[in-house]
């Protein structure tokens, strides 16, 4: 694929995220199941319902414009971070290791989808699409919130994530 200018970058990143929130989905309930710390259980369990309203978000994106179409790409770097999460779940007995890896796990996707909603964010101001930044900056602040969450979980005194540092 060429990307030859900032609208086409704009649309191939919009895409790329679009297959990341997708498998996220599939992802947090695998995470909630193996998680043990009710505070993790539950956070896998809430950011699911923002993720899912975050996929929402996106289609409003690109119904913000008659210029913005999704592409049907697979975000790699997404399933790499899922794979490891899962290889995680497969290899580590659960309890506070497993935990304390699914924490890790989690704050590595959400440092992707900041790094990607805040350049997504930067490209529709760039580009003119006023609306569309705006609803991308609210997931982008999701996306930190939940990244903040999930330090709270792990430095928790009462979270056995904790204990294992």
């Amino acid at each position: 694929m060429s990307i030859t200018n900032l609208k086409e970058l704009f649309i191939h990143d919009l895409s790329d995220v679009y297959s990341a929130e997708r498998q996220i989905t599939k992802a947090l309930p695998k995470m909630a199941r193996a998680a043990t710390d009710p505070k993790l259980v539950e956070a896998f369990k809430s950011h699911l319902e923002e993720t899912q309203g975050q996929i929402e978000r996106l289609d409003q994106v690109v119904e913000s414009s008659d210029e913005l179409r999704i592409k049907r790409m697979k975000c790699h770097a997404m399933e790499g971070l899922v794979e490891e999460a899962q290889e995680l779940i497969d290899s580590v007995e659960k309890g506070e290791v497993l935990d304390a890896g699914l924490i890790g796990a989690a704050q590595k996707v959400e440092h992707y989808e900041i790094a990607t909603y805040g350049t997504l964010a930067a490209l529709a101001k760039k580009l003119g699409y006023t609306k569309a930044a705006k609803l991308l900056e609210a997931t982008l602040q999701e996306e930190k919130n939940a990244d903040i969450k999930l330090t709270a979980i792990a430095e928790s005194e009462s979270t056995s994530a904790s204990k294992t540092r």
